[in-house]
């Protein structure tokens, strides 16, 4: 390519690139300090019923068939919220009942499901008979030895299972 063509579009790129950072809204087009959603461009032609501000979302303590609709979280209105006693960790069985930090709950107790028999690991997860909750995890508490020189039973603790992901 010869010279004038280089320079022509050399120009042609530079006056498209102004005209395109030109035309974009910059940083102090954006900022608005006003409110101006509900300012009329005319002073006629807008009603009271246009003007009242939105009120937001309704509340179930006004009407609390809300919290019994299909997409509510649960059936229980608490402090202007549906939410479900029976596994709300902040009410727990009644509305403001919180359960302390290690606690979860289940069927509207605050337990702990690191220790708790009945909901080892998780609500509702019970462990067999004989055995404990171990840091959320069923252990057998009683094993079999039959290798001794008397021949009687003994029942020792069972250990940790190993981990198969530690190397």
């Amino acid at each position: 390519m010869n010279t004038p063509t280089k320079i022509l579009i050399f120009f042609t790129i530079f006056l498209t690139l102004a005209m395109v950072l030109s035309s974009t809204p910059t940083q102090e087009n954006l900022t608005d300090t006003e409110d101006d959603t509900l300012v009329p461009d005319l002073q006629r032609g807008i009603g009271r019923f246009l003007a009242q501000r939105p009120t937001g979302l309704m509340k179930c303590n006004r009407n609390p068939r809300l919290c019994r609709a299909r997409s509510s979280p649960g059936p229980d209105c608490c402090k202007k919220k549906c939410v479900n006693v029976m596994t709300d960790k902040q009410n727990c069985g009644l509305c403001g009942r919180k359960c302390k930090h290690m606690e979860i709950c289940c069927k509207g107790s605050c337990v702990n499901p690191m220790s708790n028999k009945r909901h080892c690991g998780g609500c509702n997860y019970v462990c067999k008979r004989g055995d404990s909750c171990v840091h959320g995890i069923q252990q057998d508490n009683i094993i079999t030895n039959i290798n001794q020189t008397d021949g009687k039973d003994i029942r020792l603790p069972t250990p940790n299972p190993p981990n198969p992901f530690t190397f």
